[in-house]
């Protein structure tokens, strides 16, 4: 009895173990999980990356990346997801948000549940967009059961384009954004749309 409880202790105290009770779910190299206090400051520094925001019609404040931090935690009570903190599992550093959340204002293609994401800089070029994107529709599909899933990002940020066309996103046109002044370099979105 005595070596099975030393062997019990041995496997509850290795990082794969540990992993997973972190996070909710997990693709291969990246964790989903709840938003936490530590994340404040790390999200307010990629929310002030000019470079990161650059499709967004400004930076973040500090003040507006907290509140956007306790909005998507207050989804996630919500709905039960949400945009998820997202870590590398390899070292369990921060690298931005990867998830689902409904859409919260009206246009022809709401109410519906899109798929986002936003990674700092340093994250880039990796194919941790794709990685994540793709584990999120597998949850949105199989755990949420969904049966559609949108996307949508300026007509003018290819890279994001070419991550919905990666993770087998299918192009349904394009709309101008209603939080998006008219006439706003940033108004026309692509949208795209996939299905169970």
């Amino acid at each position: 009895m005595l070596f099975l409880h030393l062997w019990a202790l041995v496997c509850i105290s290795t990082p794969s173990f540990i992993a997973s009770k972190m996070y909710l779910f997990q693709s291969e190299q990246l964790g989903f999980r709840n938003w936490r206090e530590e994340d404040l400051r790390p999200f307010a520094e990629m929310n002030q990356d000019k470079d990161v925001m650059e499709f967004f019609p400004a930076v973040l404040t500090t003040e507006a990346s907290n509140a956007l931090l306790e909005r998507l935690k207050k989804h996630h009570l919500e709905h039960g997801f949400t945009f998820f903190a997202v870590e590398k599992l390899e070292n369990h550093e921060f690298i931005g948000f990867i998830g689902l959340a409904r859409t919260p204002y009206k246009t022809d293609f709401t109410p519906c549940v899109e798929i986002g994401w936003r990674l700092k800089k340093s994250a880039w070029n990796l194919g941790f967009a794709t990685e994540g994107a793709k584990r999120c529709l597998s949850y949105g599909f199989t755990d949420l059961d969904l049966n559609e899933i949108y996307s949508f990002t300026p007509s003018i940020n290819s890279r994001s384009e070419k991550v919905m066309q990666k993770i087998g996103m299918q192009k349904e046109g394009v709309f101008i954004h209603p939080k998006v002044p008219v006439g706003h370099i940033l108004a026309p979105h692509v949208l795209y749309r996939i299905d169970k």
